[in-house]
């Protein structure tokens, strides 16, 4: 409790008690009466300048009233005012109570309470204090015991997803004995969020996102809850209006800024699978391509921001023209100092075709983006003696392009990742680079029924825990190729492969931050050459392979 909410919340209940006390204890201040007009002409009354002061004593004794007295209104016809000058004959006649009061003079309501005593006050004050006080006290106990106290404004935010998977290739190891189903946990996120500092004129802000998720460890039981996001965010240009443009720096452990499936979050990708040019390279075959490595997170700088915003605020859509990123980053992943002294480079420039909220032209973005690193080149021998050798430095560039198009209640998406990386082969005495060119093509294709992402609807009031509901069938093709040099080369690795991966798949967004997933996945691998293939299963591990898997998601 701030000295502020203590002192607004003792003036409120002290005006309320004031209000609160009964009549006889507060002193009435009526209006003054007004005179009836008189249909003669008033006479010249004397000089008020020279009028005599009121003397305070009463009529009948000339005495001063004492006090709680009620003197009684005086009685008759009004005496008549002499001119200055003449005195006054006769009897005086008290004036009628009628008569306007004399300048200065407070009138006197017969029926008023006597006013109240000082200790009387004092009592109500000293019992308004205590109360107070014991409020204080019981709201002060009621927050430390059921409210998680931060120093600085606080967001807490998550998401789990619990999953039943099934295949057709059984997966056997020196703890797993021929395994097709499963139900696992692959992901448990917890995320943090706040600002540092608030500018609440022009609101270039300053906050902060923290998250950590729990990974699966191979082989084990266990679990380790890992750093994902821990970064530091800065707005150059004024964000109280969604018509201002966006200039934001970004500085610590982040997502890149590639593509379209790479920045998305849990809640927006279509498929349980992620792409498979996100996945990280096999760590025991560093000469061979069997990921691109694009969905790690790294720590560095990026600045984000757009330019021609376009606004409907009767639709709460906000566009703008171009939307751009441009970072310098370790390159060596999470968590983790740089491996060599170079600073990777990522940069996107996303384009948006400039359209009202109804036209078919909506939501058709076209996007680029670059990343230019190093990485560190390994020998890995397993004879005589099985020994990795560190062989200095190598390229390490991806390239992308990507098409989304979303207008309800359909929309199509569509990157394409071409991947440059020095690979070194031989031994350590008879070191061999050479350059291996990859690709991939991801392409997906949903269709939309329900009322969830239609405008209006979650605005709308409901007494239960109401959210309106959307199905969404969908189908994405992903194709990897690690190396399409292959035949050029005289690596004769079996098993350098090509995987395509065609999924079928159902959404269902049945309530807030909470869905449904239904996938089917065909994959198919084949050997990355056109040679015959005696036996394709000996050169290509689980050549077709189907799996199915369930999932719920949902976030808090």
């Amino acid at each position: 409790m701030t000295a502020s909410f203590y002192r607004h919340l003792t003036l409120s209940l002290l005006a309320s008690s004031l209000a609160a006390l009964p009549a006889s204890r507060v002193k009435a201040q009526p209006a003054p009466a007004v005179a009836p007009a008189d249909p003669k002409p008033a006479e010249k009354g004397p000089d008020p300048e020279r009028a005599p002061a009121p003397t305070g004593k009463t009529e009948a004794t000339g005495a001063p009233p004492r006090p709680g007295d009620n003197p009684l209104p005086p009685s008759g016809p009004p005496a008549a005012v002499a001119e200055p000058g003449t005195p006054a004959t006769g009897a005086t006649t008290p004036p009628a109570t009628n008569t306007p009061p004399a300048d200065g003079a407070t009138p006197v309501d017969p029926n008023a309470a006597p006013p109240p005593d000082a200790q009387s006050i004092a009592d109500d004050v000293q019992g308004l204090r205590t109360d107070l006080e014991n409020f204080k006290f019981q709201w002060q106990r009621e927050r430390d015991i059921h409210t998680a106290i931060t120093t600085r404004a606080l967001t807490i935010g998550g998401t789990v997803q619990t999953r039943f998977g099934w295949t057709d290739q059984p997966l056997s190891n020196g703890t797993v004995y021929k395994r097709k189903t499963s139900f696992d946990v692959p992901a448990a996120l917890l995320n943090f969020n706040g600002n540092l500092y608030k500018d609440y004129e022009d609101g270039r802000n300053l906050s902060y996102q923290l998250s950590f998720g729990v990974s699966q460890q191979t082989n084990t039981n266990n679990s380790f809850l890992n750093l994902l996001n821990a970064n530091v965010s800065y707005s150059f240009l004024p964000t109280t209006s969604p018509e201002y443009p966006a200039l934001t720096l970004s500085v610590g452990q982040q997502l890149l800024p590639f593509g379209l499936e790479v920045p998305a979050s849990e809640e927006l990708k279509p498929v349980i699978r992620n792409a498979q040019f996100t996945l990280p390279p096999n760590a025991a075959r560093r000469n061979v391509v069997t990921g691109l490595n694009l969905g790690r997170r790294d720590i560095g700088a990026i600045i984000r921001g757009d330019i021609g915003v376009n606004v409907d605020y009767g639709y709460n859509y906000r566009q703008a023209l171009i939307a751009y990123a441009v970072g310098l980053l370790n390159g060596a992943g999470p968590n983790t100092l740089d491996e060599n002294d170079n600073k990777d480079i990522i940069g996107r420039v996303a384009f948006t075709v400039p359209s009202d909220y109804n036209s078919w032209l909506r939501q058709i973005t076209l996007g680029g983006s670059v990343y230019i690193g190093k990485q560190n080149l390994y020998t890995v021998e397993t004879t005589p003696t099985a020994r990795t050798t560190l062989q200095g430095k190598g390229r390490r560039n991806r390239y992308g392009g990507d098409i989304y198009y979303n207008h309800w209640p359909f929309g199509v998406t569509y990157e394409y990742i071409r991947g440059e990386d020095e690979v070194t082969t031989g031994t350590a005495e008879a070191v061999v680079r050479r350059l291996v060119k990859s690709d991939s093509h991801v392409g997906t294709f949903f269709l939309s029924f329900g009322e969830q992402f239609v405008a209006g609807f979650r605005n709308q009031g409901r007494y239960d825990d109401w959210w309106p509901k959307t199905y969404q069938p969908f189908f994405r093709y992903d194709r990897l190729n690690p190396d399409l040099d292959y035949e050029k080369s005289k690596d004769e690795d079996p098993k350098s492969v090509v995987t395509e991966v065609f999924t079928g798949g159902l959404n269902i967004f049945f309530a807030e931050t909470t869905k449904f997933q239904l996938n089917y996945n065909h994959i198919l691998n084949r050997a990355n050459s056109d040679a015959a293939q005696p036996n394709p299963r000996l050169a290509v591990a689980k050549r077709h392979a189907n799996e199915a898997l369930a999932q719920v998601q949902f976030g808090f």
